[in-house]
């Protein structure tokens, strides 16, 4: 496949699920987690041609990854087999009906190891779209090269660059981050982020409007400030938009925000405007939160409707 609506690199892990506490073996179950690669799920779920580019182990672990990718639509042809390294795992435990706790297991993985060379064939096939997250250049400092390069070689092609920042605390710590995404977030056209993560692509002291005025200064044209149950803000040099979240009886957050981001994504390269790429957004988290697992419950392009905010309790027969 060539000539991708969206390109997304990263490290994709084996996510080990258990309904109860760890420490006393709870049951697992084994499923794939990525930020990035829940957005190329939730992509072409949707319809979308979708590469995801990484690496990884050369067993069982790494074929169950590509296998599962390659069975929701996912082209998977500049995955790379290290096999020198391990799987990345990462495990969940529903330690009560409101709290999961995640813990990995990825220092040294394969997908940590991704390098520039990993990056240079796929992204010259050509895509509208690179989509990018603030976990990939935590992982090392290869992928963080890898991630920087990326990016400057999408803008030099006039390929936009979507960066969420998904800042995760067990990598690195807020000033390594906002060393590293501060001047990632300079080559991107749409940076999306919660409230609390903003200052980590901007100054560290920076209210949510002076990090949005220092983002749209330079160059990024629409920054989305995700606000969980109570939906999202956008913000372009021309206005605010607000929409609110689409209401449904949330069972497993985990995915949310990827599903967030593959639903803006897919309106815009379905060519919607500003307010119809937000409730697709916002769309794709209510199917995420309202479902267990990362992407397993995201929509197919024909189920878009199935979450309007009066379906409680329906039965479709």
């Amino acid at each position: 496949m060539s000539g991708y609506d969206l390109v997304t690199a990263g490290e994709t892990l084996v996510s080990l699920r258990s309904s109860g506490p760890l420490a006393v073996g709870g049951p697992l179950t084994m499923h794939l987690g990525g930020a990035e690669s829940n957005v190329a799920i939730g992509l072409a779920r949707l319809g979308h041609r979708v590469a995801w580019i990484g690496r990884v182990s050369d067993d069982e672990l790494g074929r169950f990854v590509q296998r599962q990718l390659r069975a929701e639509g996912v082209d998977t042809s500049g995955v790379r087999r290290d096999p020198d390294r391990p799987a990345g795992l990462m495990f969940l435990e529903q330690r009560t009906s409101d709290v999961t706790r995640v813990q990995y297991h990825r220092a040294g993985s394969a997908g940590s190891a991704l390098t520039v060379e990993d990056l240079r064939g796929p992204l010259s096939a050509g895509t509208r779209l690179l989509h990018l997250t603030g976990i990939t250049p935590a992982l090392s400092e290869a992928a963080h090269k890898a991630v920087h390069w990326a990016a400057r070689e999408a803008v030099a092609m006039g390929t936009a660059v979507s960066l969420d920042v998904n800042y995760r605390a067990k990598l690195w710590s807020r000033e390594q981050a906002r060393a590293a995404l501060t001047p990632l977030a300079g080559y991107a056209s749409l940076v999306v982020a919660s409230a609390d993560e903003l200052d980590l692509v901007t100054a560290p002291d920076a209210d949510e409007a002076d990090a949005v005025t220092d983002l749209l200064d330079r160059g990024v044209r629409t920054v989305l400030v995700k606000l969980g149950a109570d939906g999202v803000r956008a913000y372009t040099r021309d206005d605010v938009t607000y929409v609110p979240a689409v209401p449904v009886t949330a069972v497993d957050t985990v995915g949310a925000g990827d599903a967030f981001t593959a639903g803006y994504l897919s309106g815009q390269l379905d060519g919607l405007d500003l307010v119809d790429r937000l409730r697709r957004a916002v769309t794709l988290g209510a199917f995420a939160v309202a479902g267990h697992g990362d992407w397993e419950g995201l929509p197919r392009r024909d189920e878009l409707s199935l979450i309007d905010g009066s379906a409680a309790g329906t039965t479709l027969r």
